[in-house]
């Protein structure tokens, strides 16, 4: 476990596939700017581009705001290999990638990903000195009870393969893409309880899933942070909720 290991407040955004390589490199330089303001508030924000984006976003980041954490979309569980297509975790810590998101509910939905896969990229990521952000949550809406036994064993499964940090970015795949995010209380009761599940583990929880203003105000009780989607691809969103998420 890291000695150093500190509970911050958090923000980040993940690109997806929306952005072409100048959109992406245009939007890495725009959100520069922000990381004075992030370190002012306490604030750790990060920012996950495509694949492609990486190198490029990296070389602007470590010239212009090294303190905005750069990560992957995801990679595979072994460092080289005939593993045509994957992406190595090596090769993602060379770039400058500090955290791998995994485990995304469109990863699992479209291409089949379950939780012995997420759990071996993450000990993967670990191993390569990086932080898996472990993306989970519960199909549909239910109760609270319900929705915490559905993430303990995507929970349990990273859990159990390292000692070291983790970030768990709690999205109810019912609230991705929705107007509104889920319930403030709801998500404090759940994340409450998923948090008993780690001990005295290093972890952070971030909400995710149509987060904007004011989300995390009413969840700070619950989550460390916020991951953004869409929201925060216009950078002056971006920057509000980090001075929400660093004045709470």
């Amino acid at each position: 476990m890291s000695s150093s290991f500190q509970r911050k407040r958090t923000v980040g955004v993940s690109l997806k596939m929306y952005f072409d390589l100048e959109k992406t490199a245009e939007y890495i330089r725009s959100c520069s700017p922000l990381a004075p303001h992030a370190l002012s508030h306490s604030v750790d924000i990060f920012i996950i581009p495509d694949f492609l984006s990486l190198t490029a976003a990296s070389t602007i980041l470590r010239l212009e705001a090294p303190t905005i954490r750069l990560g992957a979309q995801d990679c595979f569980w072994e460092d080289n290999g005939a593993y045509t297509g994957e992406v190595s975790p090596a090769v993602l810590k060379s770039i400058g990638c500090s955290l791998v998101e995994l485990g995304h509910a469109e990863r699992r939905r479209l291409f089949g990903e379950t939780d012995e896969h997420v759990a071996k990229k993450a000990q993967a990521a670990v191993r390569n000195g990086m932080t898996p952000l472990v993306c989970i949550g519960e199909k549909s809406q239910g109760s609270v009870e319900e929705a915490v036994e559905e993430c303990r064993p995507q929970m349990e499964s990273v859990l159990g393969v390292t000692d070291e940090e983790i970030i768990f970015a709690y999205e109810p795949v019912w609230a991705i893409g929705q107007p509104e995010p889920a319930s403030a209380e709801y998500v404090v009761s759940v994340t409450k309880e998923l948090r008993k599940l780690c001990g005295q583990r290093p972890v952070r929880f971030l909400y995710g899933g149509s987060a904007g203003p004011g989300t995390f105000d009413a969840m700070r009780d619950g989550v460390d942070g916020l991951f953004l989607g869409r929201f925060a691809h216009d950078v002056k969103n971006f920057y509000e909720v980090i001075k929400e998420v660093g004045a709470s």
